[in-house]
């Protein structure tokens, strides 16, 4: 139920949200795609979830991981801690400061210290979901957001069509016919022509910070 609840609350916020209920499962699904995140309970059937986050850090995967779990004990969350978890939160808890936390972590692990985005001509809040440029401010879809998002965690980096779908779409979503073309084409409409850049053959970039 709270996996349910969690993956729900992911994709309202705009995550591409993928959820597995077992620690084997977890370690192929890091393996086989790259993740901005990891919300990682402890009591997981087949691995659990201290051995999950010992066998990432032995492989040398830094996506950012945040343990949520019931064990309370001040031992448990030391280990996890040391063991290279990024973030540790007691059951039960509210959702909206999961997401907060789950925003911190991931501007820290782009180098991203301010809770706005921004690349100097372009700014995204995470929690208004509004764009400004200017003085203008501009309301995004669900997707524009998302895409923006992976963007201006990166600004000055070249992201691919497959690292753009992979931050729009889910597992279990279908990836529509050129919605990244689409959903490109939609921001450059509000933000202007400029705002995104496409790199012929290689991807899109913003610009990084002046």
């Amino acid at each position: 139920m709270i996996g349910e609840a969690v993956t729900v609350a992911l994709k309202d916020a705009t995550y591409a949200a993928d959820w597995v209920l077992d620690g084997t499962s977890a370690i192929a699904a890091l393996a086989s795609a790259e993740h901005q995140a990891v919300l990682l309970d402890l009591g997981l059937p087949k691995q659990s979830g201290m051995d999950v986050l010992k066998r990432l850090r032995q492989e040398g995967n830094a996506v950012p991981v945040i343990i949520v779990s019931a064990r309370d004990a001040v031992e448990d969350r030391i280990k996890a801690l040391d063991l290279g978890a990024d973030d540790y939160v007691l059951k039960p808890f509210d959702v909206h400061e999961l997401l907060a936390r789950l925003r911190a972590v991931i501007r820290r692990h782009n180098g991203q210290a301010a809770p706005v985005l921004s690349n100097s001509t372009i700014s995204l809040d995470p929690v208004t979901r509004e764009a400004r440029r200017g003085d203008a401010a501009y309301v995004l879809s669900a997707r524009e957001f998302s895409l923006l998002q992976a963007l201006l965690l990166r600004p000055g980096a070249i992201l691919a069509r497959s690292e753009l779908e992979e931050r729009i779409y889910g597992w279990n979503e279908e990836v529509e016919s050129n919605a990244v073309d689409f959903l490109i084409h939609g921001v450059r409409k509000k933000l202007g022509a400029d705002s995104i850049k496409n790199v012929r053959g290689a991807g899109w970039m913003v610009d990084k910070p002046a």
